[in-house]
């Protein structure tokens, strides 16, 4: 149940965001909300979403929607999961282990990313059973291998292989704000932060974030440059489908493939041991001729058949939209930025609220469409027809 009081002030996340945005420097905001290239793709997920249309059906019996899913072998309480999220500490100060307590106490899913701020053993227990990580393949088999021995003694129950990010991109806004990472604060940023003194003093103590769960593998003494080159070297690459089968073979848990946008690579990713597969563009961050998740969804859902396990992210900001898209054909949802938003917004009441806002819209969504559940959704996806 939704907070009558923050209701009043933030009903939806677009208030949430609205509200971020305004408490980031400019540097921390482009990064969170750019895309890449002219940013087509990262306004297509949003604009493509909102276009699809659901048929309600009203003359059907009253019942209290059902909003469980089960998602590679856990019961989730509502059909989405928080997604990874880079930088998260940077955005905003100290949102990752808060945006983790909040998932858990609710019972959803959480991924964290393997850029993440806090590492994998800190936020895993915080995470509870729904925690998942993230894992960015590096290039060295090493510490590929010591990555994911970490992930299992954490206690993770899945990892989730992006396979999405095989070379650096040029992102227009990062590169004129002087953002890299690991991130360092020039003058330009300087001035940025001072006119926003509540992300100055969160961030005050902390110091500058690092990617904790890459730290113990930096070039000893090095300082940021060579952390940098050591990341660009590392990070790079195509996950072929030999190297998908060696992360699959060396993971006991369940795992899912990220960055899946066509059938082919659903295909073979299932072939290869994944349990399930993410349809995503990246948030419109690498690639901006990509298709979106509302226009590849289905026909990757009819080729893999009902007990495939297919989540989907990008530009999720309802509840509406989670409608949307397993109305298109996915099982449950990635959130990302909006999870940002809710913490810049609020606090550490931003992640709870954000996602009692989500769960009460999707609820509302299934009773005006005649749904008892989630799986009911399907049947909504209107293509036009008449009836």
């Amino acid at each position: 149940m939704t907070d009558p009081r923050l209701d009043r002030r933030f009903p939806d996340a677009a208030a949430m965001e609205a509200a971020a945005l305004r408490r980031m420097p400019g540097f921390v905001r482009d990064y969170v909300e750019g895309g890449i290239g002219p940013e087509d793709a990262a306004a297509r997920n949003i604009a493509e979403l909102r276009a699809v249309r659901l048929m309600p059906r009203y003359l059907v019996a009253d019942s209290v929607p059902d909003t469980k899913v089960t998602v590679a072998g856990a019961v989730w309480s509502a059909p989405f999961a928080v997604a990874p999220l880079g930088l998260g500490g940077l955005i905003w100060p100290g949102c990752e282990p808060v945006i983790a307590r909040a998932t858990a106490a609710a019972g959803i899913g959480h991924v964290l990313s393997t850029y993440a701020t806090t590492a994998m053993e800190t936020i895993a227990p915080l995470a509870g059973p729904g925690g998942w990580f993230q894992l960015y393949p590096p290039a060295d088999p090493g510490m590929e291998a010591d990555m994911i021995a970490r992930a299992r003694a954490a206690g993770y129950p899945g990892i989730m292989v992006t396979v999405d990010i095989p070379g650096a991109t040029r992102r227009r806004r990062d590169m004129r704000s002087g953002l890299v990472v690991p991130p360092r604060i020039g003058p330009r940023m300087l001035a940025e932060i001072a006119v926003r003194p509540a992300w100055a003093f969160g961030m005050a103590g902390r110091g500058i974030p690092d990617f904790e769960n890459f730290s113990r593998y930096y070039p000893r003494g090095g300082g940021l440059d060579a952390a940098a080159e050591f990341l660009g070297r590392m990070m790079t690459g195509h996950i072929t489908p030999d190297r998908l089968a060696r992360i699959r073979a060396a993971w006991p848990g369940k795992l899912i493939v990220k960055g899946v946008l066509s059938v082919a690579d659903a295909d073979l990713a299932l072939s290869l041991g994944a349990d399930g597969i993410v349809v995503s563009n990246h948030g419109g961050r690498q690639l901006d001729a990509a298709p979106t998740a509302p226009q590849v969804l289905p026909g990757i859902r009819a080729r893999l058949g009902e007990g495939a396990l297919i989540l989907a992210d990008g530009g999720v900001r309802s509840g509406l939209d989670m409608a949307r898209m397993v109305a298109l054909g996915a099982d449950a949802v990635l959130v990302g930025r909006p999870f940002l938003h809710a913490a810049a917004a609020l606090g550490a009441r931003g992640p709870g609220h954000l996602i009692a806002v989500l769960r009460a819209e999707l609820e509302t969504a299934m009773v005006q469409l005649g749904c008892a559940r989630l799986t009911d959704l399907r049947g909504c996806f209107w293509r036009g027809e008449d009836g």
